[in-house]
């Protein structure tokens, strides 16, 4: 049976991705299963990183379960699978929490675009990247020809897409997409997760919000965000809900 499994130590969240016989290929019980956790994560304030991975040693995600939308209306395809999957992406690409993927096996489509949702990557000598759409007649649609060509950039997000070909772990390394290369990315996972906590959550949750406006990431609701944050940390803040409480006009001194 397919599903994400959560587990949570010393302030780090694990999401692992478990369908090993289909090599962590996400159905829809799963994209449900990680918007719920992703969504619990963002209101956890124990939780200070969060690492996604898959079950087993082969794949980190193979994509998309083909049993999963194979069948799908070209209608309910667009407003519904793909729709679903990027909202679901685009929360953990803005998850206040620094996210690390351990790609401890072949990344392929929307198991490529889960891992460029997060915040940096790890990944095993032997796995590869691939996005495999056009063999099936489709196209990457979880963010593969957008978020990835910034995080990746786009001559080998084209190799992949138009050619068909495999990225090995050294070139993912040698372009920046990948961090580092090791034989257990998860143990090396929970080593920089651990190290992280060193770290001013809330400082780490500013800069983070202020590299996604800048990489155009939800630019809007990132800048609101900072503003809203700095709003509320103001005294003025505080006199305008007591004021309000107290059925009062509210005396702001501008601090």
């Amino acid at each position: 049976m397919s599903g994400v499994r959560l587990d949570i130590q010393a302030g780090v969240a694990t999401l692992t991705l478990e369908n090993e016989t289909k090599f962590n290929a996400l159905d829809m019980a799963m994209l449900a299963d990680l918007e719920r956790h992703v969504v619990d994560l963002e209101k956890d304030r124990a939780v200070r990183v969060v690492v996604l991975t898959g079950a087993g040693q082969k794949a980190f995600c193979s994509g998309a379960d083909i049993a999963a939308w194979g069948n799908l209306s070209p209608a309910e395809f667009a407003r519904h699978w793909v729709r679903d999957g990027h909202r679901l992406f685009d929360r953990i690409a803005t998850l206040s929490k620094p996210t690390i993927a351990a790609i401890n096996g072949h990344a392929f489509g929307g198991g490529l675009e889960l891992a460029a949702a997060c915040d940096i990557r790890l990944m095993t000598p032997k796995a590869t990247l691939a996005l495999p759409e056009a063999r099936l007649g489709i196209v990457p649609g979880w963010s593969g020809t957008q978020r990835l060509v910034t995080g990746l950039n786009a001559p080998l997000v084209k190799e992949m897409a138009l050619f068909g070909r495999r990225i090995t772990a050294e070139r993912a390394h040698q372009s920046g997409f990948v961090a580092e290369i090791a034989e257990d990315v998860k143990m090396r996972a929970a080593e920089i997760a651990q190290a992280q906590q060193e770290l001013s959550p809330r400082a780490v949750e500013i800069a983070k919000t202020m590299i996604l406006a800048g990489s155009g990431e939800d630019s809007r609701a990132m800048i609101e965000a900072l503003g809203s944050a700095a709003a509320a940390a103001a005294e003025d803040r505080n006199e305008g809900v007591a004021a309000f409480l107290e059925k009062r006009c509210a005396t702001f001194t501008g601090n």
